[in-house]
């Protein structure tokens, strides 16, 4: 082949690829010109560079064209050949593809990784890539690809926290996995904060067999080794032992049941004639103006329901404390905690990308699909939660003597 100038090379691609496209062929897909394009692009620009570069030698020492070496290129499509020109006295640094590089950098993983991350399979991928590429991944590739979060999820895993956390919810998903050819239930714990900002965060993702407050209080002991000291109030469900466990490792923590919580659980008991009965005296016993009025909603509610339903307000009388913590606070910060509705909400965003999953292969399959899921949830978070600067007063007029510390100023 004869020495030509960069614009000629790639003038000549593009009339070839013109050709091809107006005989029908197409630009994508499993006949298409994508993936031979992509080689043709790097010989071009390689020649280009060695046209540019014995131009530049007019007036020394003459060099010339010394022939192409072979070099096998991996991307995440697959693997082929490049044909890099050389020249005479070997000056000549290529830098589209340069000495000793095998492997392209390329937007197909980021790709790869975006639609994993968005709830599709290994199978559907590779349907995807191939229909709009014409190149077949295979499921260990894809997997390889996938993997290389996994140190990226690591050191998210132990990043450090802030000393103070206003509110913190805390509650845990289920899910399937497949262990020595049998599929169990896994608990995925995760924590959910709003920082003194007002932005959520998730702190972190922990697996469980089962979800107990035995485990819980090992989270606990993490969130203190990566820096948090102090838990205005933390929200959870009436997990046996879970309260005291927040209680024994944060002592000025304030624990509030989640009522919604309770509301199901009571549910539960109830006969279907007597449901919306039912659940409309227990709904005034947490929408009261106050914890006076609540208790003799309660009061009510059981003088009624009480003796077909004794276990509904056992329940609800052993746990009343918990329960009816948030009354003691000012309105806009009531509306925030007495439920757990915002870890929830983030959990539908997980189950909305794992929902087609029946079962997943491995810990770290799970790990990598709620990392990239929680990612996303992250995005669209941007800034103050809702109606934050009426809740940071409120805050700041409650614990002002730990909500104004250095870290918080």
């Amino acid at each position: 082949m004869e020495p030509t100038k960069n614009n000629k090379h790639l003038d000549a691609l593009v009339k070839e690829l013109s050709e091809q496209l107006s005989q029908g062929k197409p630009l994508t897909g499993q006949d298409g010109v994508f993936t031979p394009l992509l080689k043709r692009v790097i010989e071009a620009s390689l020649e280009g560079e060695m046209d540019a570069h014995l131009d530049g030698k007019e007036g020394s020492k003459p060099n010339r064209r010394n022939g192409r070496a072979s070099k096998h290129v991996q991307s995440s499509l697959g693997g082929f050949e490049v044909f890099t020109p050389r020249d005479r006295d070997g000056s000549y640094t290529p830098q589209t593809l340069k000495k000793r590089e095998r492997r392209l950098t390329s937007d197909i993983d980021t790709k790869i990784l975006s639609l994993y991350s968005r709830g599709m399979s290994y199978r559907d991928i590779q349907a995807h890539l191939a229909d709009m590429y014409g190149v077949e991944v295979s499921a260990g590739t894809l997997s390889a690809i996938t993997d290389r979060i996994l140190p990226e999820i690591l050191d998210w895993q132990s990043r450090p926290l802030d000393s103070v956390y206003p509110v913190m919810w805390l509650d845990a998903m289920h899910f399937k996995v497949r262990e020595h050819g049998k599929v169990i239930s896994k608990a995925v714990y995760s924590v959910l904060a709003v920082n003194t900002e007002g932005a959520k965060q998730v702190l972190g993702i922990y697996f469980g067999d089962i979800e107990s407050a035995s485990f819980w209080r090992s989270v606990l002991h993490e969130l203190q080794t990566r820096g948090v000291k102090d838990i205005f109030v933390a929200c959870i469900d009436n997990l046996a032992g879970f309260g005291d466990a927040i209680e024994d490792l944060f002592p000025r923590t304030d624990v509030q049941l989640c009522l919604v919580h309770q509301m199901r659980n009571s549910l539960k008991y109830v006969n279907y004639k007597d449901y919306k009965a039912v659940s409309r005296d227990l709904r005034k016993v947490y929408t009261a103006l106050n914890e006076a009025a609540a208790r003799q909603y309660l009061e009510q509610a059981e003088h009624t329901w009480g003796p077909k339903y004794k276990v509904i307000f056992r329940s609800w009388y052993s746990n009343r404390e918990r329960l009816t913590n948030f009354y003691k606070y000012p309105p806009a910060l009531r509306r925030v905690i007495y439920t757990n509705n915002p870890i929830e909400s983030y959990h539908r965003m997980v189950r909305k990308v794992t929902k087609t999953k029946g079962a997943f292969s491995s810990e770290n399959a799970i790990v990598k699909q709620i990392y990239l899921a929680t990612i996303n949830a992250q995005t669209k978070w941007s800034g103050a939660m809702f109606g934050w600067s009426s809740v940071r007063r409120d805050l700041v007029d409650y614990f002002e003597d730990r909500f104004l510390t250095p870290d918080t100023l």
